[in-house]
This record gives C-alpha cells, sequence and structure tokens, in this order.
C-alpha cells in the first residue's frame, strides 16, 4: 500500500492532489513551536521539497512544544536538528536547511520560488517582513501566532489581502512565549493547521485558506473564523523594516534600546531616547533626513513611528535588532 493511501482516498485529493503536494515548495520560517508539527505534517504528506529556515539552537526550554528535538539535540542547530528529522521521515522529500535568521536583506531570496510559505517565526518584524515581500512577489503567506492558550492563523496575499490590511497597527504590548509562557499542545494545534493551509491551497480546496483568518481559544475550546477577502491595503507609506547594515551615514537614527538592554546603541552615532518622548511633538530628523527607529522587536520603533509619523512626513523605517548577543563566562 502507498504511504500516501490514506489521503489519496480522500475525495478532495486524489492522484492528482497527491501529484500537486509532491511539485509543491514549501518555505517554512521558523522551526520553532509552529514550525515542528507544520514541517511534520507538510513532509509525511509528502511535500516535494520543504525548505526550514532557522537561526536558532535547541534548548532545554524548548523541549515541551517543539517535538522534532530530542534532549541529545540541545546546543544544535534547529535547521540541521529538524532536517535530519524530517529526512528519516520521508525520503521522498527534498529537505533544504538554511540556518540563517530572516532579514530584509534576505527574504527576496529565501521566499524565492516557493508556492506556499509558511511564517512559523512568531515575531511581529517576522511577520510584516514576510507579509510585505510575500505581497509584492505574489506568494501566498500563511501566518501562525501563540502565546498562553490562544492563537490566530491566517492566509495573506497571492490575491488576498496582506497582514498590514487585517493589522494595520501593532498591539500596545508585546509577549513572546519567553515572557508569558505557551501550553505545547495550542502551538502544536495552530501549527497543525498552518500545515492543513497549505495543503489546502496547494490542492486549490475550497474554499481558499487565503482570506481567512481562524482565532483559537483552548481554554474555552473555542474556534471562531472570518473571511477578509476584501479588506482594503493601508493607505500610505507603510512603516517597513530595514535591517542594520542598510542604515546610511546620514540617517537620523535613534536606539529605543536602554543601555541596560543595550549597552552600546545600534551605531556609534545614534540617539538614545524612548517611545514616550516622541509622544509631544519631540525629537524630529531634518526635512532631508531618513528617520530610523530600532528596538529589540520592533514593537517599540513602530510606536514611536506613529508618534513621529503625526508631526513630521518625511520616510520612517524601523530595525528589530533582536536579543543582545551575550558572552558566558
Amino acid at each position: 500500500m502507498s504511504r500516501y493511501a490514506r489521503q489519496t482516498q480522500l475525495p478532495e485529493i486524489g492522484a492528482a492532489g497527491q501529484a500537486a503536494i509532491a511539485a509543491a515548495r514549501i518555505v517554512v520560517i521558523g522551526a520553532g513551536g509552529l514550525g515542528c508539527p507544520a514541517l511534520q505534517y507538510l513532509v509525511g504528506a509528502g511535500v516535494g521539497r520543504v525548505t526550514i529556515v532557522d537561526a536558532d539552537h535547541v534548548s532545554l526550554s524548548n523541549l515541551h512544544r517543539q517535538t522534532l528535538y530530542r534532549e541529545t539535540d540541545v546546543g544544535r542547530a534547529k535547521s540541521d536538528c529538524a532536517g535530519d528529522t524530517l529526512a528519516a521521515l520521508n525520503s521522498d522529500v527534498e529537505i533544504i536547511s538554511i540556518p540563517v535568521a530572516l532579514s530584509p536583506l534576505n527574504v527576496d531570496d529565501l521566499i524565492h520560488g516557493a508556492d506556499v510559505v509558511l511564517d512559523c517565526a512568531d515575531s511581529f518584524a517576522a511577520s510584516y517582513i514576510l507579509s510585505d515581500a510575500c505581497f509584492a512577489a505574489d506568494v501566498p503567506l500563511i501566518s501562525g501566532s501563540a502565546l498562553g492558550m490562544a492563537g490566530y492563523i491566517g492566509g495573506f496575499c497571492a490575491g488576498a489581502p496582506s497582514l498590514r490590511a487585517v493589522f494595520p497597527d501593532l498591539p500596545a504590548r508585546g509577549a513572546t512565549c519567553a515572557t508569558a509562557g505557551v501550553l505545547g499542545p495550542v502551538v502544536g494545534v495552530i501549527g497543525a493547521m498552518q500545515a492543513q493551509a497549505a495543503l489546502a491551497h496547494i490542492t486549490g480546496l475550497t474554499p481558499s485558506p487565503l482570506g481567512q483568518m481562524t482565532n483559537v481559544d483552548l481554554v474555552a475550546q473555542r474556534f471562531s473564523s472570518f473571511r477578509f477577502d476584501g479588506a482594503p491595503e493601508p493607505e500610505g507609506a507603510p512603516f517597513g523594516f530595514i535591517a542594520p547594515e542598510q542604515i546610511n551615514p546620514t540617517d537620523f537614527i535613534i536606539d529605543l534600546r536602554g543601555t541596560d538592554e543595550a549597552p552600546s546603541p545600534v551605531t556609534p552615532d545614534a540617539l538614545r531616547h524612548s517611545v514616550i518622548d516622541f509622544a509631544t511633538a519631540g525629537p524630529r530628523p531634518n526635512p532631508d533626513q531618513r528617520a530610523v527607529l530600532c528596538c529589540k522587536s520592533g514593537l517599540r520603533a513602530w510606536q514611536a513611528a506613529r508618534y513621529l509619523g503625526a508631526y513630521w512626513d518625511g520616510d520612517i523605517q524601523l530595525i528589530a535588532l533582536g536579543d543582545v548577543p551575550r558572552l558566558e563566562a
């Protein structure tokens, strides 16, 4: 019996659907709590080529929810560990492991040639960077997010509205699994739903997962969904994300991190400010400058940009710097 017999016998899949799955090229950004279940189901289904993009390394605190890894993997690159495990799961699938962090500099190359991109990074900056790139390249984006015991999955771009159409603003506060916690099955459910949405798009199931948002509340055991096919794209130039390497010497550079968070600013000539400094027509660039606002996750930079944009109409770009590397004692 064929390894795919149980899915090809579905009338919605059949031989034609399996052929489409086998020809598909999927890029998964993030091999953590969302990426692990998504990758397992995509590779198990026989997707022709799966690319794993993740610069992180396995840690002990990952193991309660990231089911591709074992205790013996602690310290290894996630993309390599995941690639090894998935290659053993299905030799039909070409597995490509790329141990790099997503950035505005490499996003176009990473998604090039993809039939579907899965956003499993669960990062504000990564989601907007991917949405902007996928919208421009007409590539479907399946984005998921999980925190605590809730989350969402949405299908964007490629004829559907972008992430910015549904989420034109970031939340007032940001939290992560590291700061707020998450239960393993929650990311398992949402990651599996991302894989299902990708397979549904590849095989042409209707209704399309693109233009659909599903909210998951696993405390109340409740799922709710809505379609956003007609959501308009935000007017005006959005606050885009750039990489630190794209800073120009003439830029008006603001580092919103405190000295306790980042002893050295992003550049030697960057100014240190907090978000609230911009709330009352505070610092502003010269008319011929570009404003570049930097913080760890991108959330404070976004908030400061909203304030700055209310009294200054120049170009504003954001940088999410991530964690500051710490030397081991």
